[in-house]
């Protein structure tokens, strides 16, 4: 069942729901004649940053997955401005996504992405680095802020 409760997941269904939304959206509600090729592009954004956050966070040798004990802070890379770039990430290929499928309703999912996010796995991921970290998390946290 662990997949089914899995950052990527939510993602995942956040994109089925956007693909659905599209279908029964009125045909007037659209973003207009560049929604694919800006939609491409803030999803590739968004895959690049989830893909430079992981490269960053192995070459530090800690834990990319999620709830897994970190073996390091990782405060360069992406992390210098961004506490949860794998995230942000997840919520780039989101609003990537409705724009591609020409769904503007879909955009509201992105809220509801995040707050599912920060529920489920990021507070719970910060106690950890804060008890794993201490000072060290606490200075880094309040120079660097959670999305952006």
């Amino acid at each position: 069942m662990y997949w089914i409760d899995f950052p990527p997941a939510w993602t995942f269904y956040g994109l089925l729901a956007a693909w659905g939304l599209s279908r029964v959206e009125p045909a007037w509600l659209g973003f207009g004649p560049y929604h694919m090729a800006l939609g491409v592009i803030v999803f590739l954004v968004g895959l690049g940053l989830m893909l430079w956050a992981s490269a960053t966070m192995l070459r530090h040798r800690t834990q990319v997955m999620p709830r897994q004990e970190a073996a390091a802070l990782v405060t360069d890379g992406p992390f210098r401005f961004s506490r949860n770039p794998i995230y942000l990430g997840d919520l780039l290929l989101l609003a990537g996504g409705a724009l591609v499928f020409d769904a503007p309703l879909a955009l509201l999912l992105v809220p509801v992405l995040a707050a599912i996010l920060q529920r489920r796995f990021i507070r719970p991921e910060e106690a950890m680095l804060r008890r794993g970290f201490g000072a060290a998390f606490e200075d880094w946290a309040a120079r660097t802020r959670r999305w952006l």
